[in-house]
């Protein structure tokens, strides 16, 4: 009797045929995390760029409304000094 050494191949048969069966639904999972992340990565920089412009425009804002100190004239100028009360 002759023996023929086919066990190596087909190992790689059943493994091909494994691929073959279970690569739609692998790629499509994928698929669907890659479609995930994209959209959440737009979104999450879409609400940092408003978050951002929010607050330019409120720093804006607040500037434009700071009411500005008149400024002393030259020269001394009076200061009053008080003094607390004394402790009991």
């Amino acid at each position: 009797m002759k023996k023929t050494t086919t066990d190596g191949f087909s190992i790689l048969g059943i493994g091909a045929a494994g691929l073959a069966c279970c690569a739609g639904p692998i790629l499509a999972f994928l698929g669907g995390v890659g479609i995930a992340g994209l959209a959440s990565t737009v979104l999450i920089g879409a609400s940092g760029l408003i978050v951002t412009a929010a607050a330019v425009a409120a720093f804006i804002a607040m500037r434009r409304r700071r009411v500005t100190c008149a400024a002393p004239d030259e020269g001394p100028v009076p200061v009053t000094i008080s003094t607390r009360a004394p402790m009991p």
